[in-house]
C-alpha cells in the first residue's frame, strides 16, 4: 500500500521530485513547515498534529524548487582513497596503501602521521575510518577524563558511535542505571582539537548538571569554555563531517 493510500505517520520517509523528506509532528509548532536537516541531509516536513501531515507533504510537494535549492547547497561527499590528505583533531595525516593490517604511525619528523590500509574503494575505507575512531575513543578518553577530574566527578564509562543528530550525549549515574556514561560521535576527530573539546567538557557538565539551566553553563563556563564559537563551527561544517566516507 502506498503512502498515499495509507496513514501518515510521524517519522514517515518518502521522496519528493527524487529528494529525501522525513514528516515530522511537534505539536507546538503553529503551522506546518520545511526545514533542511543537514545533518541527515533530508528535508523535514513538519506538521502541528498526524492529522496534518498530508498537508506538510502536500507543502513539500509544492516547494520541489526550493528543496533542489536547499540541497544543491550541501556539501559533496569526501570519498576516502590513498593519497588522500586530511586532518584529525586537526593533526595533518595521509593516507597511504599497504600490506597487512590497518594502522596509524605518528608523525616523524617533516612526515606527517599517516594511516596506512590494505586495499582500495569501500574496504580501504572502512579500514582508514576505524583507524580513525580508535584515535576518536583515545582521545576523547583522555579529555573526558581531565574535565570529570577538573568538576569533580567521577569518570564516566566513554564509547563512540555515529550518530547523525548528536555529538555526543551524556547519561548520568542513576539508581539502576549503574556508571554515568558518554557517548560521543567519533567524527568529532575531524574537527579541530577546541571544537572536539569543547563537546568533551559539555557532555562532561552534563554529570552535574542534567539541563541546559544556568548551573550547567557555569560548569562549561569553569573549563574555560565559552560554548559559541565552537557551535558555530559545528553549525557551519557538522553536514562536511557526517559526509566523510562518502562519493561526492
Amino acid at each position: 500500500m502506498s503512502l498515499l493510500r495509507r496513514a501518515l505517520s510521524d517519522g514517515d520517509r518518502l521522496e519528493v521530485a527524487g529528494a529525501p523528506v522525513r514528516l515530522k509532528v511537534n505539536r507546538q509548532a503553529r503551522r506546518v513547515s520545511l526545514r533542511l536537516d543537514r545533518t541527515r541531509r533530508e528535508i523535514v516536513a513538519t506538521a502541528p498534529t498526524v492529522r496534518r501531515l498530508p498537508e506538510a507533504l502536500a507543502f513539500a510537494r509544492s516547494r520541489e524548487a526550493w528543496i533542489a535549492e536547499r540541497l544543491a547547497e550541501l556539501p559533496g561527499g569526501w570519498p576516502l582513497a590513498a593519497g588522500m590528505a586530511l586532518e584529525v583533531f586537526g593533526v595533518p595525516v595521509r593516507l597511504e596503501a599497504g600490506a597487512g593490517r590497518a594502522r596509524w604511525i605518528e608523525a616523524q619528523g617533516a612526515e606527517p602521521a599517516r594511516i596506512c590500509a590494505l586495499g582500495e574503494g569501500e574496504g580501504f575505507a572502512r579500514a582508514v575510518s576505524r583507524q580513525i575512531r580508535l584515535r576518536a575513543l583515545a582521545v576523547l578518553t583522555g579529555r573526558t577524563a581531565a574535565h570529570a577530574a577538573a568538576l569533580g566527578a567521577a569518570m564516566p564509562e566513554v564509547a563512540v558511535g555515529d550518530p547523525r543528530s548528536r555529538w555526543g550525549s551524556c547519561s548520568p549515574a542513576g539508581a539502576g542505571r549503574g556508571a554515568a556514561a558518554i557517548r560521543y560521535s567519533w567524527r568529532l576527530a575531524l574537527a579541530p582539537f577546541a571544537v572536539a573539546d569543547y563537546v568533551a567538557a559539555h557532555e562532561c557538565a552534563h554529570l552535574l548538571a542534567p539541563n541546559h539551566g544556568p548551573r550547567f553553563w557555569a560548569h562549561v563556563r569553569a573549563l574555560g569554555f565559552d560554548a559559541r564559537p565552537h557551535r558555530a563551527w559545528l553549525r557551519a561544517h557538522g553536514a562536511r563531517l557526517h559526509a566523510f566516507g562518502t562519493e561526492a
